[in-house]
């Protein structure tokens, strides 16, 4: 599966809108995308498939010299096929061409996959969030430095 990596634009999302909730998990609806999509401190992006369909979206805030992963999501039928990985090491590289200090996330403690993909990439485990998902599943804060 060959995947494009590219910025989100309204376009991208007026794609995936009515999707969100069966395809991918609704983690943000549109309302609260098109907003990160209006918010200067806001980046996101897109994975697309050979045919431009939206298989994947990620974004990150940058308050001042750091990034804050928000999400990393795939689309149900396209996940355990690197879309993940490839989004993770696109905005790792957006944050070192921004001279960032640093990238953190939360991750549920129960995704052991998404667990395991950040500890490839040398995030560290720096906290816990108790009951941050649902108001049942804890969340462990990862941070990956990069100076």
């Amino acid at each position: 599966m060959n995947i494009l990596i590219e910025y989100m634009n309204i376009e991208h999302l007026k794609k995936i809108k009515d999707k969100l909730l069966n395809e991918f998990d609704m983690f943000w609806n549109e309302n609260v995308l098109k907003t990160e999509l209006e918010n200067p401190a806001s980046t996101y992006i897109v994975a697309l498939d050979e045919n431009n369909d939206v298989v994947g979206y990620a974004g990150i805030w940058q308050p001042i010299d750091e990034a804050h992963i928000t999400n990393i999501v795939t689309r149900k039928d396209k996940r355990q096929q690197k879309v993940g990985t490839l989004m993770l090491e696109k905005l790792i590289k957006i944050a070192k061409q921004r001279n960032l200090e640093s990238i953190t996330l939360e991750v549920n403690v129960n995704n052991i996959p998404a667990i395991n993909l950040y500890k490839k990439y040398k995030f560290k485990e720096v906290g816990i969030r108790k009951k941050y998902y649902y108001n049942t599943d804890d969340a462990i804060i990862m941070t990956l430095n990069l100076k």
